[in-house]
């Protein structure tokens, strides 16, 4: 029965199913974050679909993403970065939801998504014994990851509206506090912090900077912004995104193909 289930676990590993985190990585990560903000925004209210139907619309899509990337044996730039993009503009909607259609106060959606996190990494460490992306080798791993990454967009959503909430900043200063905070971490992991730590913190404070960068983009001359709005802001970042997703596969410069033992469980 033991060879039976190594031989599964064997076969059922795969290569690592994310990119090496490189400088490509944060550029497309912080440009899906302002997406998430924009589109969303664009969708709901400039086109008026509504916060209900704009939801589900990408619930769908994100659900369809998903399915074609735990297809896959390895990473694939363009089906890994179309999940990234559909699963920030659902992590954006889940917050405007509890926010804007639950009356959810943003200091409790923030704790809410706090907890939920730490319990989402907590099982997936007590699991697999790792956090690290380098090792996303199997189905339930990917599980973890993506289910992570939902939780972060929504925390970072929740945080981020919070914290201008509190501070009544501009959009453009809005700015400065998580690419303080998000260099403060990298100043962290250049002194010898957990790499592991470093890249979920910085995962997560990812989401406020695109999405403070996306306010200051969209938002008019009269309230501090650049006044491109949504439609502008959403095409730009898109735009961008499809570019570096391109070099991405024709070079293949983010590609770990060295696949990690997968531990066995008897």
């Amino acid at each position: 029965m033991a060879t039976t289930t190594r031989e599964t676990t064997r076969a059922r590993q795969m290569l690592n199913k994310v990119p090496e985190v490189t400088v490509y990585f944060w550029i497309i990560k912080i440009l899906c974050t302002t997406v998430g903000e924009s589109l969303a925004d664009y969708i709901n209210e400039t086109l008026g679909f509504g916060l209900t139907n704009t939801t589900l619309v990408f619930c769908l899509a994100l659900a369809i993403a998903l399915v074609a990337q735990f297809r896959l044996r390895r990473y694939v730039p363009g089906v890994y970065w179309l999940a990234v993009v559909l699963i920030s503009v659902v992590g954006t909607l889940l917050t405007d939801n509890l926010t804007d259609a639950r009356g959810v106060p943003l200091w409790i959606s923030t704790t809410v998504f706090s907890v939920l996190l730490a319990g989402v990494f907590g099982i997936w460490y007590a699991r697999e014994r790792t956090l690290s992306i380098h090792t996303i080798v199997t189905t339930l791993r990917e599980a973890f990851y993506w289910l992570a990454v939902l939780v972060t967009f929504a925390l970072g959503t929740a945080a981020g509206d919070w914290t201008i909430e509190l501070t009544g900043w501009s959009p453009g200063a809005a700015v400065l506090l998580p690419l303080g905070l998000i260099l403060a971490v990298l100043v962290a992991w250049k002194l010898g912090a957990g790499p592991v730590l470093c890249f979920w913190l910085a995962y997560i404070l990812t989401r406020p900077l695109g999405a403070n960068i996306g306010d200051f983009l969209g938002s008019p001359h009269a309230d501090g912004g650049l006044g491109l709005g949504t439609l502008g802001t959403s095409v730009l970042f898109l735009g961008t995104i499809f570019a570096v997703v391109v070099y991405l596969t024709r070079t293949q410069v983010d590609r770990t193909e060295l696949a990690q033992p997968a531990p066995a469980h008897d």
